[in-house]
């Protein structure tokens, strides 16, 4: 009878012992809602500390693409042409976010200056019998750009003809702010007469100026 109770006692003590062991296993359980749903069961001891990483957690964002071009004026005035040449200017302030830059063309409309009222063309054409002079031309600012491999380029006076109309003034190699204090470019127009230029008081050309990123 003596073993038996004995035998009774040490069955108890192993299974509150097994007990025991179970509750330190087992100390909480917990939820973490998200993308990933997941149930955590704290093990360890108590006190102590319980960790569950939930993966993955994703960052996302965007940037805009930004490009900016702003111009002095409206509008330039030559005056009275002569054989040496008349000549005026703007500026141009650019900004943009184009990781590898971007090109500025200034494009004319007519190829030279025209008249409603006189006949022919001024640029350096032979076309109307009477070679004049009609340039683009570019030279650089302020730069404002912190990009440290930053580099830019404009252009010498370009004849303007009815064949090339076309002229690229500014490029630059990467991003630039944009300082509206100062200028990026100053773009210039020159024309000159000839003895046989037609007399005419309304000659004119329109010029748009057209900004391409590179992003």
């Amino acid at each position: 009878m003596k073993t038996f109770k004995k035998t009774l006692a040490s069955v108890g003590l192993v299974s509150m012992l097994a007990m025991n062991v179970a509750m330190a296993a087992q100390i909480g359980t917990g939820t973490i809602t998200g993308v990933n749903t997941s149930s955590i069961d704290f093990s360890g001891t108590f006190p102590g500390t319980a960790t569950w990483v939930l993966t993955p957690v994703i960052v996302t964002a965007s940037v805009d693409p930004v490009l900016n071009m702003t111009v002095s004026t409206g509008g330039l005035a030559l005056g009275t042409l002569d054989t040496v040449g008349k000549s005026a200017n703007l500026g141009m302030e650019l900004g943009t976010n184009a990781t590898n830059g971007i090109v500025v063309t200034a494009s004319s409309a007519n190829g030279g200056l025209t008249s409603n009222t006189a006949s022919g063309i001024i640029n350096s054409e032979l076309t109307d019998g009477v070679q004049e002079s009609y340039t683009f031309a570019s030279s650089t600012g302020v730069v404002d750009s912190s990009v440290a491999d930053f580099t830019s380029s404009v252009t010498t006076a370009t004849e303007v003809t009815t064949g090339a109309k076309d002229v690229v003034i500014y490029t630059s190699n990467r991003p630039e702010k944009t300082d509206l204090t100062n200028n990026d470019v100053t773009f210039t127009v020159a024309a000159k007469s000839a003895e046989q230029t037609a007399a005419a008081s309304d000659y004119s050309d329109t010029i748009t100026f057209t900004v391409v990123g590179s992003f």
